[in-house]
């Protein structure tokens, strides 16, 4: 089993998500990764709640895990080309 930091805050800029873990490290996220934040407006954007493992917008159906992040993988749903459109 592999353990991942919790994330600690979450924020927006118009191109990225950024991602406050409790080990001090901050990931930038391109929000083309993840179609349903893309296109998702800012106050739905800011409708998440945090738990241990990830992130999670109930309004959007989006749930993205720490884990995942580290990884380097976006939303597996879409190809990244579909969610720029």
């Amino acid at each position: 089993m592999t353990f991942s930091p919790s994330p600690t805050a979450v924020r927006f800029d118009d191109a990225q998500m950024w991602v406050d873990l409790e080990d001090g490290r901050t990931l930038g996220i391109p929000l083309v990764w993840f179609p349903r934040l893309l296109h998702g407006s800012p106050a739905q954007r800011e409708a998440f709640f945090l738990s241990p493992a990830g992130i999670h917008w109930e309004e959007l159906d989006e749930d993205i895990s720490v884990a995942g992040l580290l990884a380097g993988r976006g939303d597996m749903t879409r190809s990244r080309a579909e969610a720029a459109e």
